[in-house]
């Protein structure tokens, strides 16, 4: 492999090629020269009025008390909080296997967190209302987790390792998941998959410097590789030992690096080489400006595996991550639907229709709506366009929010108390009856 194409890898993998790549996609957004959506950035205040609204509904002025987003605040009703406090009184748990645990849990959380259809929920242990959508696959698989259907070692339920990722069938999740003819969920082949390909990746020999210790391959097994990992800081504490500041490089080389095996290989590749979540798109191709340059990067589930797991090791062991922001916005249906609700981004449905070689109309008034436009592939340059704008818009909105309230919410904060939840209710409100996202998708 060339230097030149060793670098057409890495950059496209890195945290810092995403703002590059999407600030491009954005400028000629401004320019009017995007294939398939007009960017109306007169609709920026309405959406920052809407998500300020929310914040002030939920939170009221107590901004401090806004959590990041994360996988944890999908395990609704406070269900890790009862966890930790068995773990607390379990023989021979410290605070580091605490985050272990959690880590693995994350880890395995996320990966289930697929697209789980319309009409599946999930009815918890405990009886209740049925919890539909993330939330739902989120109590699904922390009860899965509880009952040690990941775990390879008798009596000790609470963990993932790779012995117990083998063995999982996905009968087994479909019946973890309640999955029936009258609760079907979509993909359930595909998550257990993920499951299986896991323990292929924590046994990688390398990935061994990542997750193996004393001959025992698990996703929390990172808290020993970043706590004596070269670039980790130590911190003076006199309330909590072996604190120390990580270095976001070496926490995301983990992440894109050593797990990326879990997902399935990438349409997207330079020498054989998959670069995960990374599209071309037309209207960069377009400019011609050399060989790798027309690639935007999103890595949005590795971001938010990312977020999930940062919480964990802030949380429980009082750790600090140098460099966070470099990390961006998720460009997810949630979010991108928000712009497309508000009319900030709107779709030239010509074009779309052009795409999938479909006539035009010929009056505006007989087009279609954007939902009745066939599902897009995340390969579509449509769909790229949208993600690219939407990353650069949060950093927007973030900073509109920021001077409307007057306080320095974090981005996570921003994504987690308002344009992810305003996502979804403004999707609620204009489709009561799916609440789904604005435009039909290809889930991969």
């Amino acid at each position: 492999m060339t230097t030149s194409s060793t670098e057409q890898i890495s950059y496209p993998r890195s945290l810092p090629s995403i703002r590059e790549r999407c600030q491009r996609v954005f400028s000629l957004a401004e320019q009017s020269q995007l294939e398939y959506w007009t960017l109306d950035l007169s609709q920026e205040s309405r959406i920052i009025d809407f998500v300020c609204d929310l914040i002030a509904r939920d939170y009221g002025t107590d901004y401090a008390s806004i959590p990041p987003h994360g996988r944890w605040r999908h395990f609704v009703g406070d269900r890790v909080k009862p966890l930790l406090e068995a773990w607390n009184v379990e023989e021979g748990v410290d605070d580091l296997e605490k985050a272990r645990r959690l880590v693995d849990l994350m880890v395995v959380s996320v990966l289930m967190d697929a697209g789980a259809g319309n009409e599946w929920k999930y009815q918890p242990k405990e009886g209740g209302e049925k919890i539909a959508r993330s939330e739902g696959l989120a109590v699904g698989s922390l009860e899965m987790f509880e009952k040690g259907l990941c775990s390879g070692v008798e009596g000790q339920p609470s963990r993932v390792d790779a012995i117990g990722l083998s063995k999982i069938t996905a009968s087994q999740v479909s019946d973890a998941m309640q999955v029936s003819e009258s609760n079907p969920m979509t993909g359930i082949e595909g998550r257990a998959q993920l499951l299986i390909r896991l323990a292929d990746v924590l046994t990688s020999p390398a990935n061994s410097s990542y997750f193996s210790q004393n001959g025992e391959q698990r996703p929390g097994h990172i808290i020993d590789y970043l706590l004596s990992h070269p670039t980790s800081q130590a911190v003076p504490s006199p309330v909590m030992g072996k604190k120390i500041a990580v270095k976001m490089e070496t926490m995301w080389e983990i992440v894109v690096g050593g797990l990326s095996g879990v997902w399935p290989a990438a349409r997207t590749k330079i020498d054989g080489v998959s670069l995960g979540d990374v599209w071309p798109v037309d209207c960069l191709k377009k400019q011609d400006k050399g060989e790798g340059e027309e690639f935007v990067s999103f890595h949005k589930l590795s971001q938010w595996l990312t977020y999930s797991l940062i919480e964990v090791m802030e949380k429980l062991l009082g750790w600090s991550f140098i460099g966070k922001e470099q990390m961006t916005g998720l460009p997810e249906y949630r979010n991108g639907g928000l712009l497309i609700d508000f009319n900030l981004l709107q779709p030239k449905i010509p074009a779309l229709l052009e795409s999938f070689s479909l006539p035009v109309p010929s009056s505006a008034s007989e087009y279609p709506t954007l939902l009745e436009v066939p599902p897009l592939d995340p390969s579509h340059s449509a769909v790229v366009e949208m993600r690219a704008v939407t990353i650069i818009m949060l950093d927007r909105l973030a900073d509109g929010i920021r001077k409307k309230l007057g306080v320095e919410l974090t981005l996570p904060q921003v994504l987690e108390a308002g344009t992810w939840k305003a996502g979804r209710e403004i999707a609620k409100k204009l489709r009561p009856q799916t609440g789904g996202p604005p435009f039909q998708y290809v889930a991969e």
